[in-house]
């Protein structure tokens, strides 16, 4: 097998596209995705989620994506990538679940049980699926009813009937309010008052996103999501949630979790049947933790002042799907990008080889 000149690990958007651009330069690699068939995370959302409902999926480079509709998103999309990996003969072994990324006087080791892969580079592609957050409140062990983290939602129909608390302040708590409101009660706490967007998203207002997450990576701050600084908006499937007073009626956040619902400071208490953790991601990258690429601020700087995809620590590591490429548009560019730079390293080691 030899050394290859990059292993992508992950083959979701990010993943594809990185596959893709390499190969378009020649560029001798491997991609190793920890599931067992084509999709990404796509293929893990709940069977309620359609294509009218998800926020837009990028076209991979030279494809179309798959059509606004009323398909489910779990079998739209990974049909799509599946197509796009046979239609481009993209070299991807799976399933392959990566434990650590190791280095061997200048070769790096992936790492994969008892497999192992020696490369020259690395285009990290995990994403943050595989990384749900889940903060800590006192008394959370007690509770006897159901919590469940996004990753975990099964969709709408499970929560009929039951007294539903939706934790989190981000664009998954304003679609879950959505669906479950005209269904159920339900409660909203949210740690910071949300923002509201009242204006249209123009391409702008994306860029100006774009850019306060760029700062935070430049920075090696550890990345928030671009959602996180867009604002939110209410989409035309949530507005019956608004007209029920869903989004009015939310409350700051709990002070401690008892075994029937929840207390806030000022000693009220409300009773809930299920907590739904809408609380985010964060990227999966603990597997590079023997790299050491995290700066002091606790995250990955990376270079062009956090919008390319090399790490500063170390230029052998691309990051796509990593804070500003952390969506389906940003995660197509960053595989343009981090294939470039596996190109640029490559020419760097050659030259660095005597004679």
């Amino acid at each position: 097998m030899g050394i290859f000149d990059s292993i992508v690990i992950g083959a979701g958007q990010a993943g594809l596209s990185a596959s893709y651009h390499l190969q378009r330069l020649g560029i001798r690699h491997l991609v190793l995705d920890a599931d067992s068939k084509p999709g990404g995370a796509w293929q893990h959302r709940w069977d309620a989620l359609t294509m009218t409902d998800v926020h837009g999926v990028a076209e991979l480079p030279g494809s179309t994506p798959p059509p606004r509709d009323a398909q489910r998103a779990n079998r739209a999309v990974p049909a799509s990538f599946a197509a796009y990996e046979r239609q481009h003969g993209l070299p991807i072994v799976r399933p392959v679940r990566v434990d650590r990324v190791t280095d061997d006087d200048g070769i790096l080791v992936v790492h994969a049980g008892e497999r192992t892969w020696r490369t020259r580079t690395i285009v990290n592609a995990t994403g943050t699926w595989t990384h749900p957050f889940l903060p800590h409140y006192p008394g959370m062990e007690t509770f006897v009813g159901e919590q469940l983290h996004t990753v975990d939602y099964p969709g709408p129909e499970h929560f009929r009937g039951k007294r539903v608390l939706i934790v989190g302040g981000g664009a998954s708590a304003v679609q879950f309010l959505g669906a479950l409101a005209p269904l159920t009660d339900t409660i909203w706490a949210t740690r910071r008052e949300p923002v509201w967007r009242t204006d249209d998203f123009t391409p702008e207002a994306g860029a100006a996103a774009v850019a306060l997450v760029e700062r935070r990576v430049a920075q090696g701050l550890p990345p928030e999501s671009v959602v996180s600084v867009t604002g939110l908006m209410l989409r035309a499937q949530e507005r019956e949630a608004e007209r029920l007073g869903a989004y009015a009626a939310r409350r700051a956040m709990f002070s401690r979790i008892e075994p029937d619902g929840v207390r806030w400071a000022d000693g009220s208490f409300e009773p809930v049947d299920v907590i739904l953790w809408a609380t985010g991601f964060r990227p999966a990258v603990s597997h590079l933790a023997p790299l050491h690429l995290r700066s002091a601020a606790g995250g990955i700087r990376l270079e062009r002042n956090g919008r390319g995809t090399t790490a500063v620590a170390d230029p052998r590591v691309q990051l796509v799907g990593y804070g500003p490429s952390a969506s389906t548009i940003g995660a197509n560019r960053a595989g343009r990008t981090a294939a470039k730079g596996v190109q640029r390293e490559l020419a760097r080691i050659a030259e660095s080889v005597p004679g």
